[in-house]
């Protein structure tokens, strides 16, 4: 009986811990039942080319959990039947994404996931920032931070910007709580119940459920490799007269394409032409390698929305908006009627990252592993004979269709790899059916996900 654990050894999480975790999850689908006896260490250690002192501790560490138990000379056997809850925190939110059961494996691989998992996180730099500020700055430990947020950060954003050709003043920039809170204030100020917004189909499922809370009502327009259907955004324009447009111009959630220089032109024509504000969400601005085509640098009547969470922590809830100065205004005015502000302590630890050099330097990593995982998950999904939609540059995503049209197939497929695969509506502001997937590049590599594209590749029955 093999123990294949799955370790990442370029992840940040400590090994240990990944043996604990990747126990638990192997009691849990192998459904072993209490007294059990595990390989040996030996043999754990052997087959996942491990140190047998690290398979130890982690043995001991599930003793004490009362996971495991043991016995002199009986190695360690499975103690109680497990609760899919042991070791395993919370279960994160993630609005519109319905996952489908992966048989026997509550803990599922969640091949489309919106981030990076957590063994990519890095936490030496963030745990220096964190001390230093509260060690130097009271203010930020214990003050509201400013309407707009802290000047610093702000200064620091402006200086970012000039990277994607963004010419912005530091009183034209506005911190939120991640870039979810600066849709909501966005939402909040420029519209109300009843109006009409563009929104690219498919696309990302939280907004669509934002613009519903909001009562505002939502126009299709579909997202092609190069960006919105032009053709169809016109005759929408034309027949409703929305009040905005929401768009992802690079690296599209969820199909991961960028918007072209000849399209995003076409694009500001048509929206000049009928006096439409355009919101541009560039949350995945620092995994991209080239500067591309910004709406914001070709029209500074054009909002942008950037963030920090994707990159850096999505606990720290840092994003911002770019727009001008009469609108920063307002949404200043609704941010504190609303929240009271967002968190001077992280927007401190955040400016400190800046300011010393350590985010440009994790950001770097961050492209240089996805752009090595990115080659290795076309390839894996051409050999399996799936479609991509458009070849990403950069970014998360990838959005792939299996020879295998029948869903339902596809997900006993994944079942039986122990994979997730998001809802075949989750991208749709209608709600309507798609046999496309979002691949996150960051999973498509765990021997797991290699495994169901294979199976899919084969047609196994």
């Amino acid at each position: 009986m093999l123990m294949e654990l799955r370790i990442d050894r370029q992840a940040m999480v400590p090994v240990v811990q990944q043996i604990v975790d990747g126990i638990i999850d192997w009691i849990l689908r192998s459904g072993v039942a209490p007294t059990t006896r595990l390989p040996s260490v030996r043999q754990i250690a052997r087959t996942n080319l491990l140190s047998q002192s690290c398979v130890i501790e982690a043995c001991e560490r599930l003793v004490a959990q009362g996971v495991l138990s043991t016995r002199q000379g009986a190695g360690f056997m499975v103690a109680a039947p497990l609760s899919p809850a042991v070791g395993r925190s919370e279960p994160q939110f993630d609005s519109g994404l319905v996952w489908s059961q992966a048989c026997g494996s509550p803990g599922g691989l969640k091949l489309g996931s919106g981030g990076l998992p957590e063994s990519w996180r890095e936490s030496d730099d963030l745990s220096y920032a964190i001390r230093e500020v509260a060690r130097t700055d009271m203010a930020s430990l214990f003050n509201y931070s400013c309407a707009r947020g802290l000047p610093a950060l702000r200064e620091l954003i402006v200086k970012r910007l000039k990277l994607f050709d963004i010419e912005s003043v530091d009183e034209q920039v506005l911190t939120t709580a991640g870039a979810s809170h600066a849709l909501d204030l966005i939402v909040r100020t420029l519209l109300k119940a009843g109006d009409y917004v563009l929104v690219e189909t498919p696309g990302y499922p939280p907004l669509f459920d934002l613009l519903r809370l909001h009562g505002v009502h939502m126009l299709e327009v579909p997202r092609t490799p190069t960006g919105p259907d032009i053709a169809v955004l016109e005759s929408l324009l034309m027949q409703f007269q929305p009040v905005a447009l929401f768009i992802n111009s690079h690296h599209h959630n969820p199909t991961g394409t960028c918007l072209t220089p000849v399209v995003a032109q076409q694009l500001l024509q048509v929206c000049r032409r009928h006096a439409v504000r355009l919101i541009e969400d560039d949350v995945y601005a620092d995994l991209h390698h080239s500067n591309g085509a910004r709406l914001t640098a070709l029209d500074e009547r054009v909002i942008y929305v950037g963030s920090f969470s994707k990159t850096l922590s999505s606990s720290l809830r840092v994003g911002f908006v770019v727009a001008d100065r009469e609108l920063i205004a307002q949404m200043a005015r609704v941010k504190m009627i609303s929240s009271m502000g967002a968190s001077r302590f992280s927007e401190a630890v955040l400016a400190s990252l800046i300011a010393s050099g350590a985010y440009r330097k994790l950001v770097q990593r961050q492209r240089q592993r996805l752009s090595t995982d990115r080659t290795a998950a076309l390839q894996i999904l051409e050999d399996a004979d799936w479609e991509v939609f458009g070849k990403p540059l950069g970014g998360l995503f990838i959005w792939a269709r299996s020879a295998i049209t029948e869903r339902s197939r596809l997900h006993l497929h994944a079942q039986r790899s122990g994979v997730l695969l998001s809802a075949a509506n989750a991208f749709s502001p209608s709600g309507e059916n798609t046999e496309w997937h979002r691949i996150n590049v960051a999973y498509a590599c765990d021997p797991r996900a290699r495994q169901f594209f294979r199976n899919t590749g084969v047609d196994r029955p």
